[in-house]
This record gives structure tokens, C-alpha cells and sequence, in this order.
């Protein structure tokens, strides 16, 4: 069913995992999707496969956003669905973390997703949805990943306040938050198969997630089904924050 159609959606950090299962999507009903990431290659096999429109951007650097914000409006004029969606995650305790390992994280995470939505405002449509992609790591507390569930758990405060704030322009904003899913980040984390055991058992549906079970939460918040929702925050974790 296209209930996009002819929507404009930006998606940060779409070449990948859930950003990638979102764009295909929201594609796929309809809308003019525009994907974002830093590593060029792998930004235009996905713009390909996905038959999208790729912008490189690093979502860590302000300048990048305001050039991709700018690259949007010439090309596409106002946006209808934005989807910050780029993220990293590195663990550390709190008594070892590196300052350079604490700022490459916020500037992603927090910073770049601030200014993301920030730089994109002035394009967004009457009835626009924003969505950021948050974490249950907000809300379980994990071990040895404290600036990321902070990064996280301030994503939601701004979610909040924002969409107060854009509440007049009938905006809504809202976040999501996956548990555990199977995606190339676990790969990078170095998810073996004995972490993956103790993951597991945290998680009352028993399994993994998979991107395209968040995409369907997103595409949800996306479309006019969701027009009395705003400044919520949806987990969609298995069960692993109860």
C-alpha cells in the first residue's frame, strides 16, 4: 500500500541496518527517499540497490549537516519524514573511557542528531514526522556503555521538548528505540557467540530483532495513521526493558 506517495523522506545513515531496512520501506510506499552516510562506497551500492538518492554527510560535523540540509532543499524543496538514524556504539567503563572515545560518540549520537533535526526544521513540512532513533540502552542501564545510553537518554529529553516546540507547525516528533538487533553494528561491537547467549537471555521473546521489525514502527510514525502521535518514545525490544 503507498500511503507515502510522493513524500519526501531523509534518512541519516541509511546505507546499513536499520536505516537501510527503513529506507526500503518507506520506498516501497511511495516516498522519495534520500539516504545519508559517511563511507562513499558503501553509500552508493546501497543508493543503487534501494534505487534511492544517496548524500554523503557526516553526521558528527555540523558543517556536513548544513551542506547536506542545503543539497536537500535544492534538490527535493521541503521534506515530509526525517529519520535520524545514525549512530555508533563502543563500549568502555566509566573508570577507563578515553576522552576522544567519549566525544566520538556524542558527536554522533547527540551532537550531529541535535543538529540534524536543528538544520533540517526550516524544511519541514505542516504535518512533517520526525522520528530519531533511540535505544533501550536509555532506559536498561548496560554496563560499560554509559555514554551511549547517555547519549540515548538525552536523545529523548530533546524528542520531547521538540515536539512542544513544533507542535504549532502540526510536526510531530517521535523516538524509537530497538533493543537488541541483527545488524552489522553487532558485528562491529564483536557480538560472540557467548555474549550472544547472555543477550538472549535477557530478552523475553527469546531472539534477536531484525531491521525490518523497526522499519515497520517507523514506517507507522511515518505515515497519517500516526497523526495523533507525538513526543512518545516506542521500544521495540522483545520485551528486554520490562
Amino acid at each position: 500500500m503507498k500511503n507515502l506517495e510522493n513524500k519526501v523522506a531523509v534518512i541519516t545513515g541509511g546505507n546499513s541496518g536499520i536505516g537501510y531496512a527503513a529506507a526500503k520501506r518507506l520506498k516501497e510506499s511511495g516516498a522519495r527517499v534520500i539516504i545519508t552516510g559517511r563511507r562513499k562506497d558503501a553509500l552508493e551500492t546501497a543508493a543503487k540497490e534501494l534505487n534511492v538518492t544517496g548524500l554523503l554527510a557526516d553526521q558528527s560535523k555540523v558543517s556536513d549537516i548544513e551542506h547536506l540540509a542545503e543539497e536537500v532543499k535544492a534538490q527535493f524543496g521541503k521534506v515530509d519524514i526525517l529519520l535520524i538514524n545514525a549512530g555508533i556504539t563502543k563500549f568502555s567503563t566509566i573508570e577507563q573511557i578515553e576522552e576522544s572515545r567519549f566525544d566520538e560518540m556524542m558527536n554522533v549520537n547527540f551532537k550531529g542528531a541535535y543538529f540534524t533535526l536543528s538544520r533540517f526544521i526550516p524544511l519541514l513540512n505542516e504535518g512533517a514526522s520526525v522520528i530519531m532513533l533511540s535505544s533501550t540502552s536509555a532506559t536498561i542501564s548496560p554496563q560499560s556503555a554509559s555514554v551511549y545510553a547517555a547519549s540515548k537518554a538525552a536523545l529523548n529529553a530533546v524528542v520531547k521538548i521538540a515536539a512542544l516546540e513544533l507542535a504549532s507547525k502540526k510536526i510531530r516528533v517521535n523516538a524509537v528505540s530497538p533493543g537488541p538487533v541483527a545488524t552489522e553494528i553487532m558485528n562491529k561491537i564483536g557480538l560472540d557467540e557467548t555474549l550472544e547467549g547472555q543477550l538472549l537471555q535477557s530478552i523475553p521473546a527469546g531472539r534477536m530483532g531484525k531491521p525490518e521489525e523497526v522499519a515497520s514502527m517507523i514506517h507507522y510514525l511515518a505515515g497519517e495513521e500516526a497523526s495523533f502521535v507525538t513526543g512518545a518514545n516506542f521500544l521495540v525490544d522483545g520485551g528486554q526493558s520490562i
